[in-house]
């Protein structure tokens, strides 16, 4: 698991260069559940707290990421894109942060009759126990051609 989770990494900072200097980093994957962090000193704002931006994207990515592991893990492939989502911040982010999303059991058969496949996920955002945000996501996995 950690080869995926290494390239899971690599491939967000080649593609996404955001990602490499926010420092965005899966963490582990364990019981269907992937957990990245971002350290806050580059994601920082003028309150000393993480950047709105920055935790809309960690959340985005993390659950982009899930996808991604999924259709390893299935062996399927496709592009995969956020269609939708909602973001509910709770809390100021005053320390480093770790994202977590359960895979939901969404099914990415469909990708291998060449149709898209449709997978709806919650990540919540913690700083140590607390919950300090709250990001739903609907994503689309397009086959490739």
């Amino acid at each position: 698991m950690d080869e995926l989770l290494n390239e899971l990494r690599q491939t967000w900072h080649q593609t996404i260069p955001v990602s490499e200097f926010m420092q965005i980093s899966p963490q582990r994957f364990i019981d269907n559940e992937l957990r990245v962090s971002a350290p806050i000193a580059p994601n920082i704002n003028l309150h000393q707290t993480m950047f709105a931006g920055s935790i809309y994207t960690l959340m985005t990515l993390t659950g982009w990421g899930m996808v991604w592991l999924q259709q390893k893990l299935q062996n399927v492939d496709g592009d995969i894109v956020l269609a939708d989502a909602h973001m509910r911040y709770l809390a100021p982010v005053a320390l480093s942060p770790e994202a977590r999303v359960a895979w939901q059991d969404a099914d990415l058969s469909s990708l291998l009759k060449g149709k898209k496949a449709k997978v709806k996920l919650e990540v919540k955002l913690y700083c140590g126990d607390s919950c300090c945000a709250v990001f739903e996501g609907l994503y689309f996995s397009v086959p490739k051609m």
